[in-house]
């Protein structure tokens, strides 16, 4: 299945409800510190029951994520790239990156020689960002959608 990674991430509910996401999809959730922390009451909240149907690990850095997963593909998602994440053909075990809300992977992580490519999700012009589990989610979805739904 797929693997989303949430590099930094710093808002627990989005968090929760991409843990929520992965439980409903199969695909697993990969934080990589530095993160809030995992008991804070509105990650719990927002996760609510699906805790122990998602696959969830922690990382204590990139490196020791990168070591964990051996990814083949890396698609390292930002606002800057004009690969929109509709022009990838998913593979099982690539991994869907994501930074940290509010500013997004930075440049020195975007420089990563893991990272296959650059994508984004098209928004209309004077737009900032979506919100990090809702990106997470439109990426899951058209991997998983390009895949059958396999297992649903």
């Amino acid at each position: 299945m797929f693997r989303v990674m949430f590099y930094s991430p710093r808002i627990p509910p989005n968090t929760g409800n991409a843990i929520r996401m992965v439980a409903a999809t199969g695909a697993e959730l990969h934080l990589v510190d530095p993160l809030f922390d995992l008991s804070e009451p509105k990650l719990r909240r927002a996760g609510l029951d699906y805790h122990d149907l998602a696959s969830v690990s922690v990382h204590t850095d990139l490196d020791a994520a990168w070591a964990a997963l051996q990814p083949r593909r890396v698609f390292a998602f930002t606002v800057r790239a004009e690969t929109t994440y509709v022009d990838i053909h998913y593979q099982p075990g690539d991994v869907l990156m994501f930074g940290p809300e509010p500013t997004g992977l930075d440049a020195e992580t975007l420089a990563d020689p893991h990272i296959t490519a650059e994508v984004s999700i098209p928004m209309l012009p004077g737009r900032r960002s979506l919100n990090l589990s809702n990106a997470a989610a439109v990426a899951v979805y058209e991997a998983w959608r390009q895949h059958g739904f396999a297992g649903a």
